[in-house]
């Protein structure tokens, strides 16, 4: 190749030059991206504002205890301690539409002890003392009833109007219905008196209590949740360190037995998704024939009870088509990409023996785990007060239309305003937290910066760690003695290095990829709002926005990862190192194919071998399907609450122990790429790389050789030891297969080189290749003559240079024949 010819990988930058003085990552750094590191602190410093803030005004019990109508708490310390339970005047109003609107029924609500257990009216409880006594206990305090008649008792809305048989449900009294031959019923009786004069059918009453209840599923389903966490919190736990305990074996294992480990995982992965089929196909059948089982999912609708779908086949029949999906798709890919994951295997094998000597970067992901679980935990209780430091809001209501309905109030004052003589039947009711203060106005806007510091936060940490396992693993590839040249406590150093110079850099990048995130969540928030919306255009432009957000936050994931591999190494901004990684990427991008994506498919194998393992193990002992241990299975709601726990937990645990496999992996590609590109592996310019990491590339270089060349192993990259006659004897091999790979010449000049080597062959019949000088040329009547030249010493026909350019003489090397001149020019060079 000619000095002055231009580079095809020239624009993506030119390769590293080579440097005497570089030893691996740079010690002699300064501050990077200053700027984003103040921006990073002052948002710190305001997000602590926040939470103090929102600590000051809010209140959790508002989410987990019921209020009454005066914004009490029931079974909260005081005179209502005893009263844990939430009693409705008339559960009729309920049914009301203003329930959906105010998120509240317009009733007299009051905490009682315990759910009345029988139902009667007022007017039935005035006629016995000892039934008055019972109904006592759900009304108001402070009146005396017992000298008053039931007219004036539900003018002053002292007492229900009448009682229902009920039980508590999410801590509220909620009608006892029961189906009898087709008909809903309380008690036997399928119509009685709402103790107003109106005659009601128990219809009535279950579409008061549907309404209510759809006030209350959410709390419901929330409460049962949370008694299940309390009830297996500690089985949980135990689910979460026997995958721990797994993982870190895997890993040990992984660095003393990679070669196998590999083929291992990969034939557990297939056989525990054919147990998952072979499992869910056996429930398929088990259903067949049992009632309610042929039930589809469409007809059964949204429940919060997900255990009844398992009791459907069409459920199983599901699970098995996703599971035998899932097995086909990695076979199929394990198949076609059997070479590559050979290679992949090799590299895990190099990575597994950098971190056998950097053994304390098993134990990083548990710190940033810990900061992780205290970013959770800080957003969840910020958004917690954040929800509840609203004040009590009180509205009138009114049983028929008022002109004050659904007017602001005071309780205090209520009784001596003039809506209670413009609206009798109107009263002052606890109605929703909420305010008109400043602080009020702008808490949608507190909430909103919760969220993206929560983003921002987790992205530095995740890239915090990222930072410093690079710069790890850096030291370690680029010491020349391998281990004597790897620094003390790499990844202290490293750590110490990253916070030091470079907090700018990581909250640079992680501001970026906060930013898509948050674009993300507010496309989930405004799908949500258009479900029920009829403008398909709508619909169709907002998937296409979150699927392109989707992929732009991939890109930037891949992009930060390998700057901050560049930063760690170079010390450089986040803007230089991402070009300079992104630039390096592409001029080995068949490389980043082979080795780099190749070997993520198999860790990811690896993190899925470890879910599926804990995760079978988890659904037998929640469900109680191991007899041995039956009795320790706890009392659960939902039994599939804890499987997602500790399926969700032990893929995270899994990803933390094998995200420094992956970091690994990718800090040592980008090295050896560098490395590459910096030396020729003579003594001048040794491989940093190991010969074993050295035989990586020779195997790559054989089996994509025979797909596609790649343009940068056709430049001048020597391999290790290489003389340069080898060198131009593989140019000459490269030449001789562009010229096979040429289709034939214009017939003009094919006939000319035809008819110029007959006649020499006539005028020289008796010459053989020994009586020709070196110097000869045999020159030809016609206008393009042939020579037979040695433009440059050669010890071998191979090493000489095999030019045919159109028109122009054609180069014959020592030794050769005019047969042989012949054959050339027909496209079938002799070897």
């Amino acid at each position: 190749m000619e000095p002055d010819e231009k580079s095809p990988d020239s624009k993506y930058g030119e390769p590293r030059k080579f440097d005497p003085s570089f030893k691996g990552p740079i010690h002699n750094r300064g501050c990077t991206d200053i700027i984003c590191c103040i921006l990073f602190v002052l948002a710190i410093v305001g997000y602590f504002a926040v939470g103090i803030l929102a600590w000051s005004h809010g209140d959790p019990r508002k989410v987990i205890y019921p209020t009454d109508s005066r914004g009490r708490f029931c079974g909260q310390a005081g005179p209502l301690e005893k009263k844990p339970l939430l009693f409705y005047f008339n559960i009729l109003k309920c049914a009301s539409p203003l329930v959906l609107l105010e998120f509240q029924c317009p009733t007299t609500q009051i905490c009682v002890e315990k759910c009345p257990d029988k139902s009667m009216t007022l007017v039935k409880a005035l006629m016995s003392k000892e039934k008055m006594d019972f109904y006592k206990q759900f009304c108001k305090e402070g009146g005396d009833i017992s000298k008053m008649s039931a007219p004036e008792i539900l003018k002053n809305r002292l007492c229900p109007a009448a009682l229902f048989a009920s039980k508590p449900l999410s801590r509220r009294c909620l009608p006892a219905l029961f189906p009898s031959k087709g008909k809903i019923t309380i008690e036997g009786n399928t119509t009685f008196s709402d103790g107003e004069g109106s005659l009601v059918n128990a219809t009535d009453l279950q579409e008061g209590a549907k309404k209510a209840n759809k006030l209350l599923e959410a709390r419901q389903v929330a409460m049962k949740i949370f008694e299940d966490y309390t009830q297996s919190w500690h089985w949980i736990l135990v689910g979460l360190l026997i995958a721990m305990i797994v993982s870190l074996i895997f890993i040990v294992l992984l660095r003393y037995l990679a070669g196998i480990m590999v083929w291992v995982m990969i034939v557990l992965v297939i056989l525990v998704i054919g147990y998952g089929i072979f499992h869910c196909v056996m429930e398929y059948i088990d259903l067949k024939g049992m009632s309610g089982s042929d039930v589809t999912i469409k007809e059964l609708g949204l429940l919060t009870d997900f255990s009844v779908y398992l009791q459907i086949r069409q459920t199983w029949l599901a699970f098995t088509i996703i599971l035998c999906i899932v097995e086909v798709v990695i076979i199929l890919l394990l198949i076609f990409l059997r070479k590559r994951v050979l290679i992949a295997i090799a590299l895990i094998k190099e990575a597994s023996r950098t971190i056998g000597h950097v053994m304390s970067s098993l134990f990083y992901p548990l710190l940033t785990f810990a900061l992780l679980t205290l970013v959770i935990a800080y957003w969840a209780i910020t958004a917690v007060f954040l929800s509840t430091s609203n004040d009590q809001i009180y509205k009138v209501f009114n049983k028929t239309d008022c002109e004050h309905s659904m007017v602001t109030c005071d309780p205090k004052t209520f009784n001596s305003s003039n809506i209670t003589t413009e609206c009798p039947d109107a009263e002052c009711q606890f109605a929703f937290y909420g305010g008109e203060s400043s602080y009020h106005k702008y808490l949608i806007f507190l909430q909103f910066y919760n969220v993206f510091l929560f983003f921002w936060c987790a992205n530095f940490v995740t890239a915090l760690g990222q930072v410093t396992l690079a710069g790890a693993f850096a030291s370690y590839y680029w010491a020349y003695k391998k281990p004597d040249d790897i620094p003390p406590s790499p990844i202290l150093s490293s750590l110490g290095r990253a916070l030091r110079y470079h907090t700018g850099s990581l909250a640079f990048g992680s501001l970026i990829l906060s930013i898509v995130q948050v674009i993300r969540v507010i496309l989930e928030y405004l799908d949500q709002k258009l479900k029920g919306a009829e403008n398909k255009f709508a619909k169709f432009l907002l998937r296409c926005l979150k699927c392109c957000f989707w992929c732009l936050e991939k890109c930037i994931k891949f992009l930060n990862r390998n700057a901050y591999i560049m930063v760690a190494i170079y010390g450089k901004n986040f803007c230089t190192s991402a070009r300079d990684a992104f630039f390096l990427l592409m001029r080995n991008i068949l490389r980043v194919a082979v080795l780099d994506k190749v070997t993520d498919f198999l860790l990811f194998l690896g993190k899925l071998l470890i879910v599926g393992i804990v995760g079978i193990f988890s659904f037998f002992f929640f469900s109680g399907k191991i007899r041995a241990i039956e009795d320790q299975t706890p009392n659960l709601n939902y039994y599939w609450v804890p499987i997602l726990t500790v399926v969700v937990g032990s893929y995270l645990i899994a990803h933390g122990f094998f995200s420094v496999y992956a970091m690994c992996v990718d800090t040592l590609f980008l090295c050896f790429c560098e490395d590459l590109e910096r030396n020729d592996g003579s003594q001048e310019r040794p491989y940093y790389m190991n010969p074993e990491l050295h035989e990586i590339l020779s195997v790559m270089k054989s089996t994509e050789g025979k797909d596609e060349p790649d343009p940068q192993d056709t430049q001048s990259q020597p391999l290790q030891g290489q003389p340069p006659q080898e060198q131009a004897e593989e140019e000459i091999q490269l030449k001789c297969q562009e010229l096979q790979r040429q289709k034939n010449e214009e017939e003009k000049a094919e006939d000319a080189v035809l008819e110029m080597t007959e006649e020499t062959q006539l005028e020289t019949p008796q010459k053989t290749e020994t009586d020709i000088p070196q110097d000869q040329s045999v020159d030809s009547p016609k206008e393009t003559p042939v020579e037979i030249t040695q433009e440059q010493p050669v010890e071998s026909p191979k090493e000489s240079s095999v030019e045919i350019p159109q028109e122009t003489p054609i180069e014959i090397p020592q030794e050769s024949t005019q047969e042989e001149a012949k054959e050339i020019k027909q496209g079938t060079p002799q070897e």
